[in-house]
């Protein structure tokens, strides 16, 4: 479980509780479960308007995504496919073929597989390349979905709010339950508030860090399959994919290896 979204989360509700009972507000005040229909309800509809009801319902598993991914290992990465290097210079390209087993990250092993099979480096690069299209236009429909959700909660929570008041202005024959029900108009505003800021807008910016995260190690595996390929100095592969790595984590990068 990535621990820095969850934290975050369940932060941001804490902080909001907290603040409520401290301030001297009763918890119920802030209950009201056709609020919650009409921002819930209503940026659901919104995005399904948005989008094609099969990108739609992949929402939970993006969700899913953001609450457990684990970002691969640059370094550990790097470390593979030097060691993945020194076999080939010094047994051939298909001596490869004996640590397939050895490779858990689905992309290196593509890679590999191809150069084991003999594939021309430019097919093997156009494959890779593509495959890394592939995932960033998953990431963007993903991110789009918590984007979009986002903008549209607070725009229902104005809807609700609008309603409320307009049921209240309606019925104006008891004075005493206005400052109640200016209260309940007024929660739909603060639902479409906190759905957009504490849930669908940080996932959204989660899923844009982790993108950038995961096509750089896929940057990286590119370029190092391709290495491998051309034959290079385990060293000289060494040093290319390093400049990939932050300057202040290199040190104790080169002194790993």
């Amino acid at each position: 479980m990535d621990i820095a979204t969850a934290a975050g989360v369940v932060t941001a509700i804490a902080l909001i509780l907290a603040s409520i009972v401290i301030g001297g507000g009763k918890m119920g005040a802030f209950v009201d479960p056709p609020s919650v229909m009409v921002v819930v309800g209503g940026g659901i509809a919104a995005t399904l308007v948005a989008f094609p009801l099969k990108n739609f319902l992949s929402v939970f598993s993006v969700g899913l995504k953001v609450l457990f991914y684990k970002s691969a290992s640059i370094p550990e990465i790097i470390d593979q496919i030097v060691s993945l290097a020194e076999t080939a210079r010094r047994d051939g390209l298909l001596a490869l073929e004996g640590r397939m087993s050895e490779i858990e990250n689905e992309f290196v092993a593509l890679g590999v597989q191809m150069a084991v099979d003999g594939a021309r480096p430019e097919v093997i690069e156009d494959v890779l390349r593509t495959e890394v299209d592939g995932v960033a236009t998953r990431h963007r429909d993903g991110k789009a979905l918590f984007d979009t959700l986002g903008r549209y909660a607070p725009a229902f929570g104005m809807i609700g709010t609008l309603m409320g008041l307009i049921i209240m202005l309606g019925d104006m024959s008891d004075p005493s339950k206005i400052g109640a029900g200016m209260a309940v108009a007024l929660l739909t505003t603060l639902y479409g508030a906190i759905m957009a800021n504490v849930i669908c807008l940080p996932f959204a910016d989660k899923l844009g860090y982790t993108n950038k995260q995961e096509l750089l190690v896929m940057e990286i595996v590119i370029r190092g399959i391709m290495a491998i390929q051309q034959g290079e100095n385990p060293k000289v592969i060494r040093q290319k994919l390093t400049t990939f790595v932050p300057p202040k984590q290199r040190g104790s990068e080169e002194q790993a290896a």
